[in-house]
């Protein structure tokens, strides 16, 4: 077994962080120590000290052994503390609802750090989630006094990263009967924040450390996110179990294609990021989301639509963007209109007009504005039962109206 001198922490051995955090780490010369509250998952890895990634490609896949791992049951406060306290690199990856349960154990363990006077720390946040380097810190902050909030200030990175490696859920199949086995795409860059590191930047394999980095955050939230999304909700309208074969669909491809370039062209204003970088990235996502050996399913990447509709989040916000910029968001907001009849759908709520007014408002905060009424405009085409065709038309002649071009 390869053993490894430096050490990091990984909170979270779920998908991203086994198959894509926890792997560059330990392909880095890290040995790796993953927190989970799992406690199979927990026994598993301490048992073998190994795990599996695969690296699905269309036609053929690699096979990947990362070795000298551990892992601690996060229920377990003392040892929590004790691994961050001791460790090189941190990083999370336990979802954007789950890293406010998780600031007390780190708290614990800054505590621990500083008393000991530790070395700084840098904590790679990889999560879906704007601004997650200061609501994390806000919620460590909570556990800490003056003092130790001070020294975490000075000594503590809070490093965002912007997660583009797509992971689905892992299938029995998959796995082939190994558990600890994660399936994966080859994409595995992984970009982050340079201007929030403390000390020495650590040498992670395919780190992109990038500044500005709002760009990047705001790129894979309003592009690749956003175009995912798309391609679920149309795809759940038109009863497609699979991205792939939803982005197979002609009239979702255009009208994710076209939800992607709007936000794109919003980006580029914005940030003075040339478009055709922008382009080429939704070339390659729209490749990569037809990769049917991931087996992602609309379900999956559709899940949580009150999340994915919140003010700032990949459907609404990007909208938001557009209209700073003085872009109408045409066929983002037939994305967010499916996203609506689906949310009415799954949560058994009448589909009438006075009803998505209500959820529109709820979720999004949309109250008047141009963005409310092209979504309820094409909600209502939805509730009608009116074919991909007939919406994307109707998208098209909106867009032309306002001046934009449309692909």
């Amino acid at each position: 077994m390869l053993l490894h001198s430096k050490k990091a922490v990984m909170y979270g051995a779920g998908n991203i962080g086994r198959g894509f955090i926890g792997m560059l780490l330990s392909q880095s010369g890290y040995r790796v120590t993953f927190i989970d509250v799992a406690k199979p998952l927990v026994d598993a890895l301490n048992q073998r000290g190994s795990y599996p990634v695969r690296i699905l490609d269309a036609d053929k896949h690699e096979d990947i052994l990362v070795e000298d791992v551990d892992a601690i049951d996060g229920m377990d406060e003392t040892v929590v503390a004790e691994a961050i306290a001791n460790t090189d690199v941190m990083a999370t990856a336990v979802g954007a609802n789950i890293l406010p349960r998780i600031a007390k154990n780190i708290a614990l363990g800054l505590k621990l750090r500083m008393k000991r006077g530790g070395e700084p720390l840098n904590i790679l946040i990889c999560e879906n989630l704007i601004d997650a380097n200061i609501a994390l810190m806000g919620w460590i902050s909570e556990h800490l006094d003056e003092t130790e909030r001070a020294w975490m200030n000075a000594n503590v990175g809070f490093v965002e990263a912007s997660i583009g490696r797509m992971v689905p859920v892992q299938t029995p199949e998959m796995q082939e009967g190994d558990a600890l086995r994660v399936c994966v795409e080859r994409y595995g860059y992984l970009p982050v924040d340079r201007d929030a590191f403390r000390g020495e930047l650590p040498q992670i394999r395919n780190m992109v450390p990038f500044s500005p980095f709002d760009f990047y955050i705001r790129r894979k939230l309003y592009v690749h996110n956003l175009g995912h999304a798309v391609t679920a909700f149309l795809g759940l309208y038109t009863e497609k179990a699979y991205i792939a074969d939803a982005i197979d669909d002609p009239e979702i491809y255009i009208i994710a294609l076209n939800a992607m370039l709007e936000s794109a062209e919003a980006l580029s204003l914005k940030y003075g990021v040339p478009v055709a970088d922008i382009l080429r990235h939704i070339q390659d996502l729209l490749v990569r989301f037809g990769n049917r050996r991931l087996g992602d399913t609309c379900l999956r990447v559709g899940a949580d639509i009150a999340r994915k509709l919140s003010p700032q989040d990949r459907l609404i916000g990007s909208a938001r963007l557009c209209r700073e910029q003085g872009i109408m968001p045409t066929f983002i907001c037939v994305g967010a209109a499916g996203a609506v009849y689906a949310y009415l759908e799954e949560n058994g709520i009448e589909p009438t007009d006075e009803r998505a007014k209500e959820t529109l408002k709820l979720l999004t905060g949309l109250n008047s504005g141009s963005v409310r009424a092209l979504i309820l405009r094409y909600w209502a085409r939805f509730a009608a039962g009116a074919s991909l065709a007939e919406i994307r038309r109707m998208a098209q002649h909106e867009k032309a109206a306002s001046g934009h071009d449309v692909v």
